[in-house]
């Protein structure tokens, strides 16, 4: 964030949101500092992406307020899937997205190449495999030096081992540049290998159901004991209710 900016990196206070039918979200508040990467996990239907979708701007609250970092500065999301162009090339979908911030276009091959993909920067994204297609997204993301990211469940939809090494190289991004992220899981695994503070989401509307805070130092190994007797505190929260 801008020095001297005093808003923290994400601010939900009261915030309701309701569909025909349901609410889910009522009065829910919760803080993102500057700096830290917050995961939200919780069953399907808990609210996650809606909340998450509410801090994009995507949905508006019916009730409450959002602020973040990305007010007046950037906001990077990666979503569940690539959302890629697919007749331009990977390195034209960078360009796009640094234009539209005012950057330079040419960021747009170091961006690449810091998610490994320099090499097939000239290729369309139907060329590319499920786990490049979301390094593209990745790079997109992080190539505007957002003030603020959100992650909405990234690497889902890969197979197990791609998943594990796109975990590696978003750690490696989020410890360059401090920045305020949400990050949408149903993976306590990655939640707890990524994340600054796990927020385990419960009930219809969602309210705070446990809370833990990561102290482990990075760069984290997945097989840290440690993150995994936290995982499985975590999958013990979200099979009590």
């Amino acid at each position: 964030m801008t020095a001297g900016n005093t808003v923290p990196g994400i601010v939900l206070d009261g915030v309701s949101k309701s569909f025909p039918g349901r609410t889910i979200l009522d009065d829910f508040s919760l803080s993102v500092a500057p700096g830290e990467l917050v995961a939200l996990v919780g069953a399907s239907g808990t609210g996650k992406t809606t909340l998450l979708n509410i801090v994009a701007g995507l949905e508006p609250p019916d009730r409450g307020s959002v602020r973040s970092g990305a007010d007046g500065g950037r906001l990077g999301v990666v979503f569940q899937q690539p959302r890629l162009l697919d007749w331009v090339s990977a390195r034209v979908n960078v360009e796009l997205a640094l234009k539209a911030a005012g950057l330079s276009p040419g960021d747009a091959l170091p961006a690449l190449a810091a998610v490994g993909l320099a090499g097939h920067a000239d290729e369309h994204p139907s060329r590319l495999s499920g786990g490049q297609r979301q390094r593209v997204a990745v790079a997109r993301a992080f190539a505007i030096e957002p003030e603020v990211v959100l992650l909405d469940e990234p690497f889902s939809a890969l197979d197990e081992l791609t998943a594990r090494r796109l975990r590696l190289l978003l750690q490696d991004l989020w410890s360059r540049r401090s920045r305020a992220g949400l990050l949408v899981t149903h993976s306590p695994g990655e939640a707890v290998f990524l994340s600054d503070r796990v927020v385990v989401l419960s009930g219809s509307p969602a309210r705070v159901a446990a809370e833990y805070r990561i102290d482990r130092p990075r760069p984290r190994s997945p097989e840290d004991p440690e993150l995994f007797d936290l995982q499985r505190r975590i999958v013990s929260d979200l099979t009590r209710d």
